[in-house]
């Protein structure tokens, strides 16, 4: 078996360790002897056909700026096909806001979304602090996900978003109302970065299965690795709450 996964601009959108969901992910698919095609796709490239997995990582706001109408001209179309086709795709900060409607700064200025999450990111008060640390966040997924979060901007849902699950410790989409992140079929917007999947191997296996049942058919199943060093990392962020 074999996948592609696209990762949009790798070179100006991966901080704080986002590079490392990419990597996750590839190493526990080539582990099981499953080749992964990572498709690198910066500023300037047409994302022209539908990967089999999508990463998206996080940048400041200049960044965002920077890519903004490449996103929407050159890549957009494409990642809404995926995600109507139900591509498992992780979209992270940055990445999570450009899926949603966009970022308004504090100056007023927006940065247009895709509109694809029904999330609205706005820049902080004055008064407000940055949302930073260590989080944990319990889903319906299958498990509790624990992460690092770094983010200025305080992000609502609308109604037609869900969240990928509820803040246990940590800020989240706005430190007020419990939510991380949003989802919408195997869409996955979050604020937790780039120790992610590292940490969380049942996620990563989650997204690795959608991706080969949706290739290669509902039967496809995953073997077991031994996770004992994530596991390790996964509960001693757990005991911190």
């Amino acid at each position: 078996m074999d996948l592609t996964l696209a990762w949009l601009y790798p070179d100006s959108m991966s901080i704080y360790g986002d590079r490392g969901n990419v990597i996750a992910l590839s190493r526990r698919a080539e582990w099981r002897a499953i080749d992964v095609n990572v498709w690198r796709l910066p500023k300037g490239e047409r994302l022209d056909r539908v990967p089999d997995l999508l990463m998206f990582g996080g940048g400041q706001d200049r960044e965002q700026r920077l890519i903004e109408r490449d996103f929407l001209e050159l890549k957009g179309e494409t990642v809404r096909e995926a995600v109507e086709q139900d591509v498992p795709v992780l979209a992270v900060c940055g990445g999570f806001q450009l899926l949603g409607h966009g970022y308004r700064d504090a100056d007023g200025t927006s940065i247009q979304g895709l509109g694809l999450l029904d999330a609205e990111t706005v820049a902080p008060a004055a008064k407000d602090k940055r949302c930073i640390g260590n989080i944990v966040v319990r889903t319906e997924l299958g498990g509790d996900l624990v992460g690092f979060e770094n983010h200025g901007g305080r992000t609502v849902l609308g109604p037609r978003a869900r969240p990928l699950g509820r803040v246990l410790r940590g800020y989240g989409n706005n430190g007020r109302d419990g939510t991380e992140g949003a989802r919408y079929r195997n869409c996955f917007g979050t604020y937790m970065h780039g120790s992610l999947l590292p940490k969380n191997p049942w996620f990563t296996d989650y997204l690795l299965l959608c991706a080969l049942r949706r290739k290669y058919g509902p039967e496809v199943r995953l073997e077991r690795l031994d996770d004992a060093l994530e596991l390790r990392a996964h509960e001693a962020a757990l005991s911190r709450i």
